[in-house]
């Protein structure tokens, strides 16, 4: 097990080459929430920046957790070869489309059915372990069922997505997108 102050290049194609990534996200008196996330949605903005493109699901849990605490881990593990397991311990905020800066963030991801908010992580430490125990696997492909069911909404059922939950599983608020991604500086 090594630990590293920032990404450093290798770590940056080892994660962009992985299909999926795991987040993880915590808050005083609240259930541990772990995410697995996939599509074309992680960026690495710089050696201590990470950001990813959250699209509306079933939760927003991740949302409701940093407001509380900040605290996130994002784990990646290769199903190839090498075997690596490589996790960023940092702090996230959400970055919703009505915030300052929305727009040059938004930029640097290929739009997404359905995107809510980003997620932006200030990288305290890196970690790379063996990943030795975790199982051959290959890609078949993505599922199109999310961008699917959000590309056929209209505008007026998209707002009224975006305006929901407004409380995690455990009651901690939410903060929520009041304009629509695509629709920034429109």
């Amino acid at each position: 097990m090594d630990f590293f102050p920032a990404l450093t290049d290798d770590h940056r194609a080892f994660v962009m080459r992985q299909p999926v990534f795991f987040v993880a996200t915590a808050a005083e008196g609240a259930r541990i929430n772990l995410s697995p996330k996939g599509m074309d949605s992680f960026r690495v903005l710089d050696p201590k920046t990470v950001a990813y493109l959250d699209v509306g699901g079933s939760g927003n849990e991740t949302n409701a957790h940093l407001g509380a605490d900040g605290r996130i881990t994002i784990m990646f593990c290769a199903f190839d070869q090498p075997a690596l397991i490589f996790r960023i311990y940092g702090k996230g905020r959400a970055v919703l489309p009505q915030d300052d800066g929305w727009a040059d963030l938004y930029a640097q991801f290929t739009p997404l059915p359905g995107t809510r908010q980003i997620f932006v992580i200030a990288v305290d430490e890196v970690q790379t372990s063996c990943g030795w125990g975790v199982p051959f696997m290959t890609l078949d492909r993505e599922r199109q069922t999310l961008s699917k069911y959000h590309a056929r909404q209209s505008d007026a059922e998209r707002i009224e997505e975006l305006a929901g939950p407004v409380a995690s599983i455990d009651g901690l608020p939410v903060r929520l997108g009041t304009v629509l991604p695509d629709r920034v500086g429109a």
